[in-house]
């Protein structure tokens, strides 16, 4: 970061004494606008042309626009990410509905437990419309290949949503702010089955067309913000954010993010994780169905404690990670751990309690991991098309483990998967290893983030706004030079 010396201390826009000694954080009284004079030129990582209206707002007002966006965006995300898993995870519901009857899924699709395996494959191969129109087609499969065919097409309409979501959420508010805020996501004469598939198919549906006039895209399509809020929430994001006035295809932001390796580590990480973690995540409801809960009541019942859990440890966790006091991939590794811990259970298999025990347990870290991994990711994205893109890539490429976790739990390791688990403990334990890896390459920029979180927490208190910003120098200095490049991964 830049080491500034100077201070003004005439006007509410001047730039205020360097507080923090040689990291060199600059800032501004906040509360009215700045003028480029003012915020000069050398401040690391601040364009005064675009952020300059980053000072409109006290801390106060800004508290409560944040709010406001709080409740207009992340409550809509939360009810179609909620769907969304309604949609991806019925199909292991569905599996135990009527089992040991003629009318379970199985039986009637004259399937075997392999073959229903190969139904998450297919599924993780516009968004919300056509998803629920899969989801309600479910409905009318007569055989297995019907199924597949249903579970691909879901997958392949569903496929944009989350890492859209993601994207959007860069557009209004800081890495730093984010994990709070995924917080939101985990919140919220036919068969058993068929109605399953046919009601989740037609609420997703209705849902899907009312968003289309109460999601905005940007800020400034936002009818519920003035101009002024509008300013502040674009100007207030780090430089690297994409902005609603990229409005071009950039291929050469691409190309960079491709040559960038943190793009690679990233996607093997959730390559890795989602390999040792999602068969499990499958196997959840036959694990409740083997403590005797077949019916599909009991068994929802029994999946409640497990989703509390889980939101708990994110809210939890979200909000101590936001606060900047520990570095972010702390949270993430010892969620790993503790599912290594989990796996060993498993592999062991001590009793039918123990192992809803540590179910519980697994799954709500390994949900947890999702919010605390985003935010350290979008640190090194870069601009519209390059986050786009390397959110996209990492999504899509990294869902490789919906694909082959399931296969994993093969009848031939049937009825305690000690052979499952014990290859899924090795992907989880090769996932911290490159976590560890990741951590130091990105040290240099996961290190300002956070201490640029810090850094505002105490210039709210003095009604003041952080100038600095975030840059990018994890490549150059980990090959030991001094200049400074945009993040493009």
């Amino acid at each position: 970061m830049a080491d500034p010396k100077t201070r003004s201390t005439t006007a509410s826009t001047s730039v205020a004494e360097d507080t923090y000694g040689t990291d060199g954080i600059r800032f501004a009284h906040s509360g009215s606008a700045a003028t480029e004079e003012n915020l000069g030129k050398t401040i690391d990582g601040f364009d005064p042309e675009r952020m300059g209206a980053r000072t409109l707002l006290t801390a106060q007002e800004e508290k409560r626009l944040l709010r406001k966006i709080d409740w207009r965006l992340m409550s809509l995300c939360s009810v179609m990410f909620l769907l969304k898993n309604i949609d991806a995870d019925n199909v292991s519901n569905a599996r135990i509905m009527n089992r040991g009857t003629d009318r379970n899924i199985m039986r009637q699709l004259g399937m075997t437990s392999d073959e229903y395996n190969l139904v998450a494959t297919l599924y993780y191969s516009r968004i919300m419309v056509t998803w629920g129109i899969a989801t309600a087609c479910h409905a009318a499969v007569k055989n297995k290949e019907g199924l597949y065919a249903a579970r691909f097409f879901l997958g392949l309409f569903e496929a944009g949503m989350f890492p859209g979501v993601i994207l959007q959420m860069c557009y209004w508010y800081r890495p730093d702010e984010m994990s709070v805020r995924l917080l939101f996501f985990y919140t919220h004469g036919l068969s058993g089955w068929q109605w399953l598939f046919l009601v989740e198919g037609i609420v997703t549906i209705a849902f899907g067309v009312a968003l289309f006039w109460i999601l905005p895209d940007f800020p400034p399509q936002a009818k519920w913000l003035t101009e002024r809020e509008k300013a502040f929430i674009q100007a207030r994001l780090p430089g690297n954010a994409p902005q609603s006035s990229e409005t071009n295809f950039r291929l050469r932001e691409i190309v960079d993010a491709l040559k960038d390796i943190r793009l690679w580590l990233f996607t093997l990480i959730w390559a890795l994780m989602t390999v040792g973690t999602s068969g499990v995540r499958f196997y959840q409801p036959t694990v409740i169905a083997n403590l005797g809960f077949t019916d599909i009541a009991s068994a929802q019942l029994l999946n409640l404690p497990i989703s509390i859990f889980g939101i708990i440890v994110i809210g939890v966790t979200g909000t101590f990670a936001d606060n900047g006091k520990l570095p972010r991939p702390v949270y993430p590794l010892s969620f790993l751990s503790i599912i290594l811990v989990c796996y060993g259970v498993l592999y062991a298999y001590p009793t039918n309690g123990g192992v809803y025990a540590v179910t519980l347990i697994g799954n709500g870290v390994t949900s947890a991991w999702f919010p605390m991994m985003w935010p350290w990711r979008v640190q090194t994205t870069s601009r519209a098309t390059g986050s786009a893109f390397s959110i996209g890539f990492v999504n899509s490429y990294g869902q490789i483990g919906g694909a082959i976790g399931p296969h994993l739990f093969r009848s031939e390791y049937a009825p305690h998967y000690g052979v499952s688990f014990g290859i899924a403990m090795g992907f989880v334990a090769a996932c911290i290893l490159t976590t560890l890896f990741t951590w130091y390459l990105t040290r240099h920029t996961e290190g300002d983030t956070r201490k640029l979180k810090l850094a505002r927490v105490e210039a709210q208190k003095r009604g003041e706004t952080v100038l600095t910003d975030v840059v990018d120098h994890d490549l150059t200095k980990n090959k030991g030079g001094d200049s400074s490049s945009e993040s493009s991964a």
